[in-house]
């Protein structure tokens, strides 16, 4: 009896440092992967306080936890599922549809670029047009749905020689400490200005801190926004390098390897970094390039056509709506004049 207990006693600690061992496993891949989508997560954490900017106070904290859970519903319920099928049953896709969400990528990093240098806002955040809260929510979440796929599928990507278990378990929980990590890090930035406010309220040092809370906050906006395009731009493109790499177009890719190795070589201790530095740039130059390739493309297509029916909208509604419209010039009333009319005299 003891002996078979003690044996029994033995067969769960094995099952237990399994269990562990696994876990850990489980939690250094999902770091991992997660750590390649850094960029995707900075522009996630800069682009979502911007749905906020317009709401009360006491409604930001509120309205980032409807958003945090469309998120999930997002990831778990549409993302997960179709990413699992791909890589189950046509893993030859995934390169292409990775490629495709790191042009996406260059395209919003260069948009933001050129909204920098013509002085308009990308996003649409110069607009003081109050949304409802629904409307609101949805608009976030789709855009969510875009940021959380290309999370989820450079997850993968990083996994895909994993069992199909072990790669459900670290996309969910790649998932959940991304929406954590995102929204909780929004919730701070929303926030932080009316910690700042509460703070410098107070006496001594304390208020002292909250006043430079209070006045960092749009520096710290700022500067989110910079690295978030930047890094949209280097993701976008490494994806890109090597996404064309893997489908057998290697000029591109051999081209930067050849030069970060030759930096590498030259700088001796400071090579692995300089290296780094290399590939970062030449891939955020590729991401530039590509994605401004794209909204001239889009500029010349579907913004026009946007333009196009948006002035159509402000014409009509200029005719409807009381405004009498300007008299025709002396030369349009001679042209629809009636050809037959009586001569003078």
């Amino acid at each position: 009896m003891a002996g078979g207990l003690v044996a029994l006693l033995d067969d769960v600690a094995v099952l237990a440092r399994a269990a562990a061992a696994s876990i850990d496993d489980i939690g250094a891949a999902a770091a991992k992967a997660g750590a390649k989508a850094a960029g995707v997560v900075v522009d996630d954490a800069a682009v979502t306080p911007q749905y906020v900017r317009s709401l009360a106070a006491e409604r930001e904290l509120p309205i980032i936890k409807r958003i945090a859970l469309g998120s999930l519903r997002n990831k778990f319920f549409i993302i997960l599922p179709a990413v699992l099928l791909l890589s189950q049953f046509v893993p030859w896709l995934l390169t292409p549809i990775l490629m495709l969400g790191g042009a996406y990528l260059c395209y919003e990093g260069a948009e933001k670029v050129w909204a920098k240098i013509a002085h308009h806002d990308a996003h649409g955040a110069g607009e003081e047009k109050v949304q409802d809260e629904t409307t609101l929510v949805s608009g976030a979440v789709r855009t969510d749905l875009i940021l959380s796929a290309e999370i989820m599928v450079i997850t993968l990507n990083e996994v895909i020689d994993e069992a199909f278990w072990s790669r459900l378990a670290i996309l969910a929980v790649v998932a959940v400490v991304i929406t954590a990590l995102v929204y909780g890090v929004v919730a701070l930035i929303v926030k932080m200005d009316d910690v700042g406010l509460r703070l410098s309220q107070r006496s001594g040092t304390v208020a002292t801190f909250g006043r430079g809370l209070v006045r960092a906050m749009p520096v710290v906006l700022t500067v989110l926004t910079v690295v978030g395009t930047a890094a949209m731009l280097w993701v976008g493109g490494h994806i890109l390098l090597l996404g064309t790499n893997e489908l057998n177009l290697h000029f591109l890719y051999e081209a930067v390897h050849h030069v970060e190795v030759a930096a590498h070589d030259a700088t001796g201790v400071l090579g692995g970094l300089v290296g780094w530095l290399v590939n970062t740039v030449a891939s955020a130059i590729l991401g530039l390039i590509v994605g401004a390739l794209v909204v001239l493309v889009m500029t010349l297509t579907l913004h026009r056509r946007k333009s196009k029916a948006a002035a159509a909208t402000a014409a009509a509604t200029t005719r409807t709506d009381g405004t009498i419209p300007a008299p025709p010039s002396r030369a349009a009333q001679r042209r629809d004049a009636p050809a037959d009319r009586a001569p003078r005299g």
